[in-house]
């Protein structure tokens, strides 16, 4: 086996934990209210539109037009999107860290949308050990899907079958799988050590 010696990294839900629900438990007391709110109003499947590329402005204003009477929450959701992230997931910057401690290249592909990482990355550090981060809302593309991964590929200058590529999707990891990647699906930071020092990058 050729070990990889490239590290590429997901960000939610592996470097990152991520739910609206942890913005809008603090602006709605009522727990049937919240979970009909985010069933309904600003769910995971709108979001996901912006991580697709379509400009936040417009995605606001559609699904104010449609819920007018739940305005100032919507856009609360652009003001106060970092408050959706409660912090790292346990163990995953420490194995950043190790990383790059051993000079190992680390890259990210993201499912993130262009607006919301604007104002995101500059408030996380981690991110200053990366060479480059490719986001899916700039580029209009997203993971799974196969010209992402060919854009990384490029865009980072690599031989993929060098990449160790992480992500807690698994439609994702068989997508950079397919791309030439090898591939780790993402459970805890535990379990990602555990591969890291099987492929010898840790």
């Amino acid at each position: 086996m050729i070990h990889p010696s490239i590290a590429i990294f997901d960000v939610g839900h592996v470097l990152f934990e991520w739910d609206p629900r942890f913005l809008f438990e603090k602006l709605i007391a009522d727990p049937d209210e919240l979970d009909w709110f985010l069933s309904n109003v600003v769910t995971k499947d709108w979001h996901f539109e912006a991580d697709a590329g379509r400009p936040l402005a417009t995605m606001l204003e559609e699904r104010i037009a449609q819920f007018p009477d739940h305005e100032a929450l919507i856009r609360a959701y652009a003001q106060r999107w970092n408050e959706t992230v409660p912090g790292p997931v346990p163990g995953s910057h420490d194995l950043v860290r190790a990383l790059h401690d051993r000079a190992v290249p680390l890259y990210a592909i993201t499912n993130f949308g262009h607006e919301f990482w604007a104002g995101f990355r500059p408030e996380q550090p981690i991110f200053d050990l990366f060479e480059d981060i490719l986001v899916s809302g700039t580029e209009k593309m997203m993971k799974p899907d196969a010209a992402i991964y060919a854009l990384a590929i490029k865009r980072f200058d690599v031989d993929p079958a060098q990449c160790l590529f992480i992500d807690d999707r698994i439609e994702n990891v068989r997508g950079a799988e397919a791309a030439g990647m090898h591939g780790h699906v993402f459970q805890d930071a535990e379990t990602l050590q555990a591969e890291l020092e099987r492929t010898a990058l840790l």
